[in-house]
């Protein structure tokens, strides 16, 4: 599948329409450069499930705990393991807690963990096109 994100003003739609497609699978993992859009895009995907809490970068903590949605739907837990230099210190984090909770877990810099994701994540390639527009792919 294809989506092109056409501006900021149009992200929070495109969002809509990612999470429409998903077909109720959870777990998404962004592979994207620096700077391509991971944590805005995922910004737009918590205001869409109506987080209470706004989403922000957890790099430094490593996951974010955002919430419900307003509807009672599900957390949505946000990860960004860029700072994760040895995998060993992906088995401390007690991922499994988050993939079987049932809740959205959207991660960054997906790379290091993969040995541990669940197997239907959902694997997202994010790019900025020439036009400044952004592309996300997955299957």
């Amino acid at each position: 599948m294809e989506l092109i994100i056409e501006s900021e003003a149009k992200i929070d739609e495109a969002a809509r329409k990612f999470i429409d497609s998903l077909g109720g699978r959870r777990h998404v993992a962004f592979e994207a450069p620096m700077g391509t859009g991971k944590t805005t895009f995922v910004s737009a995907l918590c205001r869409v499930l109506a987080t209470e809490e706004e989403a922000t970068s957890p790099t430094f903590s490593i996951v974010n705990d955002y919430g419900r949605g307003a509807d009672g739907s599900p957390a949505v837990y946000h990860f960004d393991f860029y700072r994760i230099d040895d995998p060993e210190e992906i088995a401390d984090l007690g991922l499994d807690e988050y993939f079987e909770s049932g809740g959205w877990c959207l991660m960054e810099w997906p790379e290091i963990a993969a040995a541990w994701l669940p197997d239907d994540t959902v694997f997202v390639e994010m790019e900025v096109l020439a036009d400044g527009r952004r592309r996300l792919r997955w299957d």
